[in-house]
């Protein structure tokens, strides 16, 4: 449990990092200090006698605590060492590693070094990480959004990051109210490819689940609707289903029991917001005594490691992963160029890349009897 004095102390801090204190602007006073944390004044004068001796604050007699301007102590304390951070929402499993591996050995192939952040899809540990980037003199950042499709409380760091001129790129999804630059799969056509498929072989009755926490999911179910409609298929609403990060263990695969157990109606296919879920899915059909693609027809997402090794091969759509990563590196090296060559250029010349998702077809589909 963290004591009263560093509360204060990290709050300030914070303060600093989200750019709401800007250099030389003055903060709160002792008295608003105190009301605000309901701690003693000798707390709040330590927590602040701290900041000042570590270079983050600087006091004027009669005049108050003013925020310090860190940019030239920083540039000095950076030398020559040449960072980049990359900050994922999981680093070891899935696709990640495969997108991380293709970024970090093109960086360091161009001397660069890398630290591995994973936020586990939490805001609080992704202010948490962006907080070490502001303060420990990055060249640059790639990041995969944590939960893109909720709005964020941490926009203030990112701002400050461009206050900062530390450039940023966004992979995977990106935080639309930014505008960031990003490198990202066609999420959209990607899932209209899942479910067309599906519905070329013959499939009427197709559920789809969507994690929708992510903005992928959203754009994913956006495919899955547009598919139907370029067919003249109707929607059933009741075949959509959504569920958040803290769901994706135990929500789909009681969902999947549910259609299941109807009597009448139902479901031929399956859309599957990616490949770990096809898998988790392909648990619930095995303890059924339900066969793939024979019973019903699954798709996956992200052509990931996991598509090949289930006793079933799944069609699924293909990811870009290390290609993805390799590319991140050079656009976020190309940016950090630019803001070594001209750090005023109002319009970067560098551009987002969207891939082109292909669907690729093994053996959990089958085409229906007529």
């Amino acid at each position: 449990m963290q004591t009263k004095y560093n509360i204060v102390k990290q709050a300030i801090k914070s303060k600093i990092l989200d750019g709401t204190f800007q250099p030389h602007q003055k903060i709160s006073s002792e008295s608003e200090l105190m009301k605000q944390f309901d701690v003693s004044r000798h707390t709040v004068r330590l927590a602040i006698g701290d900041l000042v001796n570590q270079g983050w604050l600087y006091r004027e007699q009669g005049a108050g605590t003013f925020c310090a301007d860190r940019s030239q102590v920083e540039a000095a304390t950076n030398g020559n060492q040449k960072n980049i951070a990359i900050i994922t929402t999981y680093i070891s499993d899935y696709i990640f590693p495969s997108i991380i591996r293709g970024a970090e050995s093109y960086l360091s192939e161009q001397g660069y070094h890398v630290s591995l952040f994973s936020t586990n899809n939490d805001h609080e540990n992704e202010k948490r990480f962006l907080e070490t980037i502001l303060t420990q003199n990055f060249d640059g950042v790639i990041i995969e959004p944590t939960k893109s499709a909720l709005t964020n409380p941490n926009i203030n760091y990112y701002l400050n990051l461009e206050r900062q001129h530390i450039p940023y790129i966004m992979i995977n999804a990106y935080y639309d109210e930014l505008e960031p630059i990003n490198i990202v799969l066609d999420d959209e056509k990607g899932a209209y490819l899942q479910t067309e498929h599906l519905i070329k072989l013959g499939h009427r009755n197709i559920v789809g689940f969507f994690k929708t926490d992510d903005i992928q999911g959203t754009k994913r179910m956006k495919g899955y609707l547009k598919a139907h409609r370029t067919y003249g298929l109707p929607i059933n609403p009741n075949n959509i289903v959504t569920y958040s990060s803290n769901e994706k263990e135990t929500k789909p695969n009681q969902e999947l029991r549910n259609f299941l157990s109807r009597t009448v109606d139902k479901p031929t296919g399956v859309v599957c917001y990616n490949d770990e879920l096809a898998i988790k899915l392909l648990d619930v059909l095995r303890e059924l005594k339900l066969k793939v693609p024979e019973d019903i027809s699954v798709v996956g997402f992200d052509d990931s490691f996991l598509a090949k090794v289930s006793e079933v091969k799944l069609t699924t759509v293909a990811h870009p992963k290390s290609e993805m990563g390799k590319n991140a590196a050079k656009v976020i090296l190309d940016l950090v160029k630019e803001k070594e060559t001209n750090k005023k250029k109002a319009n970067s010349s560098v551009e987002s890349i969207v891939y082109d998702p292909q669907l690729i077809v093994r053996h959990s589909t089958k085409e229906l009897e007529s």
